[in-house]
């Protein structure tokens, strides 16, 4: 694995959905003064008290897409719809 000029390396799927690490993950890196550098998870308790869970974020999209695209078909019609017409 190789750090690109930008600084940033590309962390193995199989590791991102073992630990979790989805898209929009805030994580931090931590120094043990050592030599060793370590990837954690950001928590709120370390200054991101704004911060919002991946659950919370998720609630939010789809509460702004919910109304963004408001159905305004009867239940009827949206059966219609997937059976064909019939």
């Amino acid at each position: 694995m190789r750090i690109t000029s930008k600084g940033q390396v590309t962390i193995p799927a199989h590791l991102r959905e073992k630990t979790g690490l989805l898209p929009n993950t805030e994580v931090d890196f931590v120094y043990d003064g050592k030599g060793k550098l370590s990837l954690v998870r950001a928590t709120k308790a370390k200054g991101k008290i704004n911060a919002k869970s991946r659950g919370e974020m998720l609630v939010e999209h789809l509460r702004r897409f919910g109304r963004a695209h408001p159905i305004k078909m009867t239940t009827d019609e949206i059966m219609a719809l997937t059976r064909g017409g019939e």
